[in-house]
């Protein structure tokens, strides 16, 4: 899929693995803390965007802005977006996060070539397309001539089949993986997901899945597109879109084999998303906090999930549950749905849409010695706040089963 979408960009017949190209972009995104140097870069281009609809800028690391540095990083975004009359600018309070609303809002769709300053823009493969996260000069280049150079990846194939228990995320998939083949066992290389196994995960899901492909060193995680994309795409993209589909004699350079029924919760210890354990075979570990959100896991799925086990329940005395909707359109529907009640009823902080803690950069800042059980997608030293603080990764499920417990849990450990 990977090496079809390429070529189909590069004005080519075929790619081959290795090969170096030059593609046309169909969408360029940047935030506010890889947004601001490549303006710089950019202006000393000294040509206009080279086309005001196609590049998309949204402010939602350190944002709402915690202190001048970052209002100084957004007011730059904002201003560039003014001056070069950016249609797709994401406002604090009209958005939310870059890879929640980007698919959310139909700005991405099957067969587009979309580059990001920002290595979780691998994200929309789960749609069909290729999108691969860049540097800021590479993102410059992308602004003034709609244009990037690639090196062809190889592509592993994830073969999913079996059905997926009520009890097991799509995060618990990808943290499976990563745990098979490493943090390094997919570098530069397209991860494609296919098999009878694919029906049996969401969009939440597979948005999930997609996003982390970088944990792996992808370059980029894509799914097929059926009728579970289509569905999901339906009343959201306007434009027109190309469906790719995989050659049955395709060449991989690698087959991985995962039975979906066979998983169970699984949580990714400090201090990499590759160091994975069983939740049922974890000795009892206490925390000092929890976060449900982020762009991986703050979709209105992963709300459900967490607000019908929090039901009627209350956070541990000794555990600070911060809860992050993904968007706006989330914040709103956990509003309508009473999963806002809920949360804040069993003693959870409700933030507005941000980054916020996955990066360490507010809203949740960890200490020395704290632990923290999160639904983010990296769990480095120090990611959180101090270097001495700890991060376990985990899906929605878990991460609610242990704010209400005090320590790393499942559902079923709930009485």
């Amino acid at each position: 899929m990977t090496e079809k979408i390429l070529a189909m960009h590069a004005g080519l017949q075929e790619v081959a693995p290795g090969q170096l190209i030059t593609c046309k972009l169909d969408m360029v995104l940047a935030n506010d803390v890889t947004a601001p140097p490549s303006f710089k870069e950019f202006e000393k281009i000294g040509v206009p965007v080279f086309n005001n609809t196609k590049i998309a800028l949204v402010p939602d690391h350190f944002t709402p802005n915690k202190d001048i540095k970052s209002a100084a990083l957004s007011k730059a975004v904002r201003d560039f977006a003014q001056k070069h009359n950016i249609i797709n600018y994401f406002e604090v309070g009209r958005g939310g996060i870059e890879h929640v609303i980007l698919p959310e809002k139909g700005i991405v769709a099957p067969g587009m070539l979309t580059i990001g300053a920002d290595s979780h823009t691998c994200t929309y493969g789960a749609l069909g397309g290729f999108s691969t996260g860049v540097g800021t000069t590479d993102l410059a280049v992308g602004l003034a001539t709609g244009e990037a150079w690639f090196k062809v990846p190889e592509t592993i194939k994830v073969n999913l089949t079996g059905e997926k228990p009520a009890d097991v995320t799509g995060k618990d998939v990808m943290l499976t993986l990563i745990g098979m083949i490493g943090v390094d066992g997919a570098l530069y290389k397209a991860i494609e997901f296919a098999g009878d196994g694919v029906k049996a995960l969401s969009m939440d899901d597979r948005l999930t899945i997609a996003n982390m492909a970088i944990e792996a060193g992808g370059k980029n995680g894509i799914f097929p597109v059926d009728d579970v994309t289509k569905a999901y795409i339906k009343d959201r993209v306007k434009k027109e879109y190309t469906i790719v589909e995989a050659d049955a004699d395709a060449k991989y350079c690698q087959n991985v084999e995962i039975n979906l029924s066979e998983l169970v919760p699984v949580v990714a210890f400090p201090h990499l998303p590759g160091n994975t354990k069983k939740v049922n075979e974890i000795p009892e570990i206490k925390i000092d906090q929890v976060v449900i959100g982020s762009c991986t896991n703050g979709r209105i799925e992963d709300m459900q999930i967490a607000a019908q086990i929090m039901k009627n329940r209350t956070v541990h005395k000794d555990v600070r549950c911060i809860v992050i909707p993904g968007s706006q359109w989330v914040y709103k529907e956990m509003i309508k749905r009473g999963y806002a009640d809920i949360f804040i009823d069993a003693g959870a902080a409700v933030s507005t849409p941000t980054c916020g803690p996955c990066l360490g950069a507010h809203m949740g800042i960890l200490t020395a010695h704290e632990r923290c059980v999160s639904t983010t997608n990296r769990n480095f030293r120090g990611r959180m706040g101090h270097v001495d603080s700890e991060v376990y990764l985990a899906g929605p499920q878990v991460a609610a089963a242990s704010a209400v417990l005090g320590r790393i849990a499942q559902p079923s450990d709930l009485k």
